[in-house]
């Protein structure tokens, strides 16, 4: 597949996380008998559907969409804490459309001219919002202090396009990477893949959906603070820490499960919890999880199951009192510099930087 390097925004076909009308999305059909109760909702109420009441607040407070906020209130953006990072869009070509992706690039002479290797990274959001542009200062840092040419991928989001949909995007730009990487500058014979919370999902589940499939699996994988299994309940740090969350909570974490993966049944699916997968040969992984995370525990249970796979190069980095994401946001916490140069580290060990 050609790489449509630099020129993703010029073509007038619309991105795969543009794409209205997914499998996901309610619709009234005139011909069903209830049709008058629907379109007497649809006056009382807008969304008629409580999944896109529910979702619309989300989507337009994320990140803040709702308000602006001002500029000294905010940390330095990706910008401006690394220049020399060059920033660009690919479009890459999939059965589902284009997958729009900024590649996040570190001086060409910083790595002696050679094709560096990669990472795939997935932005978090709960499978249902964000951007790669909200994880800018995140893979800048990765591209910088690893010498890394980063991929950040907007794939479809649910509820309108629930599992797999998602993960068919990440594993259509995993296969793109690997025949493309040198268009980049990249090393296609070494990729890593990481993501932070519900895409540390992503990333984990990447692993094993590429091994079904017959395709390379990545290298390495770092996810930040991951979903590794969606019966959540059975942690306790979970039961004791998300009723009350500030970051996201039991019922928003409810709310996604419910939105990405629609059925029950798709709860243990391997692709979705990872952690419920043969993990045997599974690739080097760090995880960063703080213990003030509902998460935490999940993460532990994960980190168990790969050494108890045979996994050797496996580490799970804790810092005691760190909420979810608190890597997320320059100079704010210590920890997130640490956890960032315990990525780097990793990283080199594990041959993928």
């Amino acid at each position: 597949m050609p790489a449509s390097v630099d020129n993703a925004s010029r073509n007038p076909a619309r991105f795969v996380d543009q794409r209205p009308n997914g499998p996901g999305v309610s619709k009234i059909d005139p011909s069903d008998p209830a049709a008058p109760m629907y379109r007497l909702l649809a006056k009382m109420r807008s969304p008629v559907t409580l999944r896109d009441l529910m979702i619309h607040p989300v989507r337009t407070g994320y990140i803040g969409q709702e308000q602006p906020i001002a500029a000294t209130e905010l940390p330095k953006s990706a910008a401006e804490l690394y220049p020399d990072i060059g920033v660009r869009e690919v479009a890459v070509p999939s059965p589902a459309g284009r997958i729009r992706c900024q590649v996040f690039s570190p001086p060409a002479s910083s790595a002696g001219g050679g094709p560096r290797p990669m990472m795939l990274y997935l932005h978090g959001g709960g499978f249902t919002v964000g951007q790669s542009e909200d994880t800018a200062y995140i893979t800048s840092r990765i591209a910088a202090e690893n010498t890394m040419v980063v991929v950040s991928a907007n794939y479809r989001l649910a509820p309108e396009w629930p599992f797999p949909a998602c993960l068919d995007d990440c594993l259509a730009v995993l296969q793109w990477m690997r025949k493309n990487g040198a268009t980049l500058g990249g090393d296609g014979t070494r990729i890593a893949v990481g993501g932070d919370s519900a895409d540390g999902n992503l990333a984990a589940a990447l692993v094993i959906k590429a091994r079904d499939e017959g395709v390379s699996p990545p290298q390495a994988t770092v996810l930040l603070a991951p979903i590794t299994d969606f019966f959540f309940e059975q942690h306790e740090s979970f039961e004791r820490l998300a009723p009350l969350g500030i970051v996201y909570d039991t019922a928003f974490i409810g709310f996604i499960r419910g939105a990405y993966l629609v059925h029950g049944e798709n709860w243990a699916h391997p692709h979705a919890s990872p952690a419920r997968a043969d993990l045997r040969n599974y690739p080097p992984t760090f995880i960063a999880t703080g213990t003030a995370d509902p998460l935490v525990d999940d993460n532990r249970a994960f980190a168990q199951k790969l050494r108890a796979a045979g996994g050797e190069k496996v580490e799970h980095f804790v810092r005691e009192g760190m909420p979810h994401g608190f890597y997320f946001f320059p100079g704010m916490f210590e920890q997130g510099d640490e956890a960032f140069a315990a990525v780097a580290r990793f990283l080199k060990q594990a041959g993928a930087a």
